[in-house]
């Protein structure tokens, strides 16, 4: 393939298929994230610079695209503009910009792409959407629970079986890094190297923690608190919490944050219990999320032999109030829109009306009959809403089926002298090919009877 004509690395063209796969799994998300009351919201592609550096850490300022000042500043090298890093911080601002607009109790999904100069590697991308559900104004445990359901909802929906909803707390991971003696300036450090854990193991998160500047034995001894409870606990979910919530209550003391966590995370799973996310919520005190915004409950989502996530959230109950200048309550989860596309594709989980062609029914032309009769045709199969194409140019009809079989459209049409004769409409199934005659008045409602089609088909 010629170099001019690729797209820029880390980017994506998306032919038909792709599209299809993509909307489907939106529709889904959508379709699961309203009935749960939330509402739609879109912001812009390019957000001012100073809205959102600081607020992801330093790891995320070094992977934002940052944009040159135009025009006469050309020359500066300044930066006054970046693309969205993600749908939170914006988010936030729209709700610090328009709170007299908004209910007290906001609740809103966002599904747009977002930009970050990582390196591209295997679902992972330099542009991708995010599928963000949440909700502004409250403190209550319900939220969490509530945003629990939804995303396993979608999975469910999805067709998702073998995954876990891994939960922690902020207020935990604090408590076990100060028990364990770690400094309270290198707390941030040590989140980001034990975000790691799924994916470099203990001995590289040894390391990581290591070149970070953390003391060897505060390292040990929080590893020695993660070597227990994860993902991986007792068959019934309400026994493996348990003992993992007793676990580091061993580990976090008379810590007063690290105890209210405790009690937190006992409360929410105890909500969990009467929703769909019963059997999925798993809580994992190695999971640190390295986001810097996050200030109570943490989740992501973990699929059985999948390395990384589908997706993450958690609280942020102070990221609102660095654009108020008070602190307004919020918590969040964002599924990637990616990974779920690429996890599917692999394990064959699309419904087959997905996967098909963008049409279902192609009516035939002959040489010297009328197109029109083919257009009024076309027409009535899409009042009924059936998903017809007419075949443009004149042409032998063994070459027309060709064509539809190629392009796996299901039903062709033919309707030449004959037919029109009989005011019929000969209907062959490609699929079987089966020939049935059908009549005129009737083909619409006939094919409408057979063709269904799941959301985003």
């Amino acid at each position: 393939m010629p170099e001019h004509t690729r797209p820029a690395r880390g980017m994506r063209d998306f032919l038909p298929e792709d599209v299809r796969r993509r909307d489907y799994v939106i529709d889904v998300v959508r379709d699961v994230y309203r009935r749960y009351g939330f509402e739609p919201l879109e912001t812009p592609a390019l957000e001012n610079i100073e809205t959102l550096t600081g607020k992801y850490g330093d790891e995320g300022n070094k992977l934002m695209f940052k944009v040159l000042r135009r025009g006469e500043h050309e020359a500066s090298g300044e930066t006054d503009l970046a693309l969205r890093y993600d749908l939170t911080v914006p988010l936030a601002r729209v709700v610090a910009e328009h709170r007299g607009k908004l209910p007290r109790l906001f609740r809103r999904y966002q599904i747009q792409p977002v930009w970050r100069a990582d390196r591209p590697a295997r679902g992972r991308f330099r542009e991708f959407y995010q599928c963000d559900a949440d909700a502004i104004g409250s403190r209550s445990p319900v939220i969490e629970a509530e945003l629990c359901a939804a995303v396993c909802d979608v999975l469910l929906t999805l067709g998702f079986r073998e995954f876990s909803l891994r939960l922690n707390h902020r207020g935990l991971l604090r408590g076990l890094l100060d028990e364990a003696r770690v400094p309270g300036t290198l707390h941030d450090q040590a989140l980001v190297a034990l975000d790691k854990l799924d994916k470099i193991g203990r001995s590289g998160v040894r390391q990581d923690m290591a070149a970070r500047g953390i003391p060897a034995g505060a390292c040990d001894r929080l590893l020695d608190v993660f070597a227990r409870g994860g993902p991986a606990g007792l068959p019934e979910p309400e026994a493996a919490n348990a003992g993992v919530l007793a676990h580091v209550t061993q580990h976090v003391g008379g810590h007063a944050e690290g105890l209210a966590a405790i009690a937190d995370l006992r409360e929410i799973v105890r909500l969990c219990a009467v929703t769909s996310a019963r059997p999925y919520v798993i809580i994992d005190p190695s999971l640190a999320r390295g986001l810097s915004y996050y200030t109570g409950a943490i989740m992501e989502v973990a699929v059985a032999d999948l390395p990384g996530s589908l997706g993450g959230g958690g609280r942020y109950d102070g990221l609102i109030g660095m654009f108020l200048g008070e602190n307004i309550p919020a918590c969040g989860f964002s599924l990637g829109l990616e990974r779920l596309l690429v996890v599917m594709a692999e394990r064959n989980m699309f419904p087959p009306g997905v996967q098909a062609s963008g049409a279902d029914v192609m009516v035939t032309l002959f040489e010297g009959e009328p197109a029109e009769e083919a257009l009024r045709l076309g027409a009535d199969l899409r009042a009924a809403r059936v998903r017809a194409e007419v075949y443009p140019d004149p042409d032998k009809l063994g070459k027309q089926f060709k064509y539809a079989a190629g392009r796996g459209i299901r039903y062709v049409l033919v309707m030449g002298a004959d037919e029109r004769a009989r005011q019929a409409v000969t209907v062959k199934n490609m699929e079987t090919g089966e020939q049935t005659s059908v009549p005129r008045s009737e083909v619409a409602a006939h094919l409408a009877a057979f063709v269904r089609h799941a959301p985003g088909a």
